[in-house]
Order: C-alpha cells, then structure tokens, then sequence
C-alpha cells in the first residue's frame, strides 16, 4: 500500500508499505528531506528506503517483550483476532507517544489532529492484553500507543485524569526495576538532575513504576543511537568523544553536563543497561530546533535487579554501558565535568531507599537493607573518587 510518511501535518515522503508486514520497500517521492528521522536520508532512494524500514521495525513491539508472545496466542484464541508486532503497527498508523511521526494511507488520507494519541483517546485492549488480562467484548480495539513502545519488559499506556502516563513492570523473582525507577528519580531530585519522575503502584502484590509522557504534540525523543549514527565515527576518537562531537555539530545544548549526570547517577546505581536506546536529545517537531537532552529516563536495570543479596558487592566494579565497560572507566570520562555535583545532598539516602524497598516482597528478609547500605556504599565510592 501507498502511505505518506507525515510529521504532524507534514507530509515528508510516499512510501510504499507492505499492508502485512510493515516494511518499506519504496520510496517513491521525498517532500521534505529535513523532516526525515534523523539518519534515514540515504544518497539514493533505496538506501533511503532501506534506512526507512529499519526505522519503522525499531517502532515494533520487540519479540523479546515479557508477554507479548502469549498477548498474541490470547488475542487469537479468546477474540478470534490475528496480532501481531507489524499488525499492531499498522493498526495504530505507527503513531506514538514519543515522537510526531506516523503513516497516513494515501488512499483515504486521514488529519493529525483527529488520530493523534496526544489530543485523542485510545483502547485500553492492547495494554490489557500485554498484561495478561482479557478485554472484555467480542473485538479487539487495537489503536494505541502500546503498539509503538519498545523494550523487553511488560508495559502499557494509560489515560488517568487527562494525562498520559506509562506503566511498567519488573522481572524475575524480585520485580525490583520499578522501585529502581523511584530511587532513580529520589537520586536524581536531590542532585538537581533533569529527569522524568517515577512513582510506585501496586497491583495484584506486584509492584509497577508509573510516569507522565516526556514529550509534547510539538517535541520529538531522539534516540541517542540515532545522534551517534548521524555521521560516521572517526576511527581516531572514542564514542564518548564522537557522541558529543555529534551534538555539537546538531546544535543540541547541554549535551556534556547531561552525560556528566547520567554517568554519574549510573555508577551510584550501578546501571547495567544503559544503552543508547534509552536516552536521547528533544527536537521541536516542527521548528526542528534542538532543545537540549531528553530528561533522564529508564533506570529500572540497576541496583544488582537480577542477583540475590548474598551476591551483592558495593564496592566491586560493575559492567557499564554505553561508553565504556566498566562505571569505573566510564566516570573517568566526565572527571572534569563535576562541577555541579553537590554530594552533601545524598546525606539520608539510605533510609530513604530502605524505605521504599521495605514496601516489597522480595521473598529475602535482608533484600531492603542490604541494597540501601549498598546505596550508601556508591556513594562512599562517588565521594573518593571526586576528593
């Protein structure tokens, strides 16, 4: 099928879709290059067709997501419903939460603002079924901005009281990454860190991490994968150097600070999945002007989430991502950037995430002290390393 790739009102390129599959396999005419992904621009028409399809796969429900598979097999025998990651996709016109871009058929045009999910409502059926739960009715309303959110855990949006909110689960025994969430924002209020503000629910004894939408119906989320790949690395500097040589050359303010805090928030946490899929750069949507690095986001995999208490080692080194392999490599590259750092207001952490932590059922009587002291710990580690 004919689709224009539109941002907002904007039609940037006709592609030719695949109705079944979703991919991109033409571009059949390009309005405006400017307004393409960031990336995508190829030097032909093929490439660009190429770099487009990978773009709108990234828009999909990944396979690995917690309950996905068995949404599908629900969807198909309780409502008689095919579903799939290209389906979900299509059904919702790529739409999302975080950013302007979607699909518009061309055979029967439709207008951004009666779809969009920022003015408009949208199915709970979807969220529902991503979270092991039955919607009630013969169908299935499949329009929603859970067919574009990405990542490996159980999530769904939500409209509460007008606003959009996106709710998270955990994993494993503990479920401990949406009470990591919290500490995260806690961490990041005492040190003055831009960032989007976590709360607890719990539901069934199962604690999930609720936040508000990030972006506007005017902002973009960029990923940090696509800045760094904007243009070709040098083989002669390093990520961390090329990362922030991108930024300078799109213009995007801040950009050395904010990599100052998410390093150093990282290593008192010990985030293991810091990847460059989740943080990024805001763009206005439609001035397309940089407006400076997205809030910081998506702490869930950290404070030793997937090992048992026994095993916990504050003081140990621990795998890092995405500059270096190590947080004690990683907080060398922002050494000279600390200027902002106020330890002083960490003093208290520790009661305050033994506090939250003691709300949960780990299934280990010591799980709550032991990873508040080792809050603590990181914190030790933090101040030597700055003195």
């Amino acid at each position: 099928m004919k689709c224009t790739l539109m941002h907002r009102e904007l039609p940037v390129a006709l592609l030719g879709v695949n109705d079944i599959s979703g991919t991109v396999y033409r571009v059949d005419e390009i309005f405006h290059s400017e307004h393409l992904p960031l990336g995508s621009l190829g030097r032909t028409k093929k490439e660009t067709a190429k770099n487009l399809n990978a773009w709108l796969s990234g828009r999909m429900i990944p396979a690995s997501r917690s309950g996905f598979q068995q949404a599908m097999q629900t969807a198909m025998l309780q409502k008689n419903t095919e579903v799939s990651a290209s389906i979900l996709l299509l059904k919702c016109y790529g739409l999302s939460l975080s950013d302007q871009y979607w699909l518009n058929p061309a055979a029967a045009p439709l207008q951004w603002r009666e779809i969009n999910f920022y003015d408009n409502s949208f199915s709970d059926d979807v969220g529902n079924l991503l979270f092991g739960k039955i919607p009630g009715g013969d169908s299935l309303d499949l329009v929603s901005p859970c067919n574009t959110s990405d990542g490996w855990l159980r999530k769904k949006w939500k409209i509460a009281d007008g606003q959009r909110i996106l709710i998270k689960g955990g994993s494993g025994m503990a479920q401990q990454e949406p009470l990591n969430e919290v500490v995260a924002s806690a961490v990041c209020r005492r040190l003055n860190i831009p960032h989007v503000d976590y709360s607890l629910l719990w539901e069934d004894g199962k604690p999930y991490s609720v936040c508000a939408n990030m972006t506007s119906d005017q902002q973009d989320l960029v990923s940090a994968y696509a800045l760094y790949t904007s243009a070709e690395k040098p083989g002669v500097i390093s990520a961390f150097d090329h990362f922030l040589a991108r930024c300078k050359a799109l213009g995007i303010p801040g950009a050395r600070k904010f990599l100052s805090q998410m390093i150093v928030l990282d290593f008192l946490l010990c985030n293991q999945d810091r990847h460059m899929g989740n943080f990024g750069a805001i763009r206005d949507a439609v001035t397309l002007e940089w407006q400076g690095m997205a809030p910081i986001y998506d702490s869930g995999t950290s404070l030793w989430f997937d090992l048992y208490a026994s095993q916990i080692n504050a003081n140990a080194d621990a795998a890092a991502k995405p500059f270096c392999t190590t947080h004690n490599q990683q907080l060398q590259l922002v050494a000279d950037d600390l200027d902002w750092l106020d330890l002083s207001a960490l003093d208290g952490l520790e009661d305050e995430v033994f506090s939250l932590f003691q709300q949960a059922h780990f299934g280990e009587p010591a799980r709550a002290e032991v990873l508040s002291r080792a809050v603590t710990q990181r914190c030790k580690l933090l101040s030597q390393f700055v003195s």
